[in-house]
């Protein structure tokens, strides 16, 4: 089974380049964020021909994920991440894929910071953590996939000295998401390319592709039930380079089954 996560900056607007390399990679599940599309406006028919069910949950012009499924439909299990019922923003949406449990999120940013949007990011992120200890101790296969918006290590930014003061890379947004693993997730990008710079975001300017400046901040976390069944994860560092791209590029797992 191939799962992956994909952030792909205006559904509206990256429509064909979704459709083309889900046709040509055929994964059996993929996390997408930052729809930035209300939830009428989600492609689903477009989606439906393309072989794959989807739930979503959207906004306008801002955030919005969606999980999708080759050959069914996800089942929704809950839509936008708990302890927060005042939080409206778009982004997080759990289902059930099989036997696969499947969360999908689009962490915030956090820039500038410090500030009201860094503060929103760490309140956030606790929340996460809160979620994922519980999910962590699942009986059920659990992949946590999306756009962390941060940095774990300097391993993971092209130039760490630029980028300190950054909400993606401050000490705070790393010990988080170090606090996130230690509860018994596997980064299978990292556990799988341990010394190796690979990166999944490539900014627009300053010709950061070709000059592969960019950062790893999409991430895919398994539970210790999943974690044995990892074989491979990579990143289809290809899609980024071609016409009108999003951002980030495609990156996803292989799990071998049954689980």
């Amino acid at each position: 089974m191939r799962v992956a996560t994909f952030n792909i900056n205006g559904i509206g607007a990256r429509l064909p380049a979704l459709l083309q390399w889900l046709n040509e990679t055929q994964p059996d599940v993929v996390c997408l964020q930052e729809l930035k599309a209300p939830h009428e406006k989600f492609p689903e028919a477009a989606i439906n021909d393309a072989g794959y069910g989807a739930i979503w949950h959207g906004q306008k012009s801002w955030n919005g994920v969606a999980i999708l499924a080759r050959g069914s439909t996800p089942v929704e299990l809950g839509r936008g991440l708990p302890g927060d019922p005042e939080d409206v923003q778009s982004r997080y949406i759990e289902a059930m894929v099989g036997k696969l449990m499947v969360a999908c999120l689009y962490l915030p940013n956090g820039n500038p910071a410090p500030g009201p949007k860094f503060d929103y990011k760490l309140k956030w992120f606790d929340r996460l953590i809160a979620r994922g200890e519980e999910l962590v101790a699942s009986k059920k296969p659990v992949i946590m996939a999306g756009d962390y918006n941060v940095m774990p290590t300097e391993l993971d930014v092209y130039k760490p000295e630029r980028w300190v003061d950054d909400a993606l890379f401050r000490p705070e947004t790393r010990a988080a998401f170090a606090r996130l693993v230690r509860q018994g997730w596997t980064d299978a990008l990292r556990t799988m390319h341990p010394d190796e710079k690979i990166y999944t975001f490539w900014d627009y300017f300053r010709n950061a592709f070709g000059r592969d400046a960019g950062l790893r901040i999409d991430h895919l976390l398994l539970n210790p039930v999943l974690a044995p069944h990892l074989r491979s994860a990579e990143v289809d560092r290809d899609v980024r380079g071609r016409e009108k791209p999003s951002d980030h590029a495609p990156t996803w797992v292989e799990l071998e089954g049954p689980f």
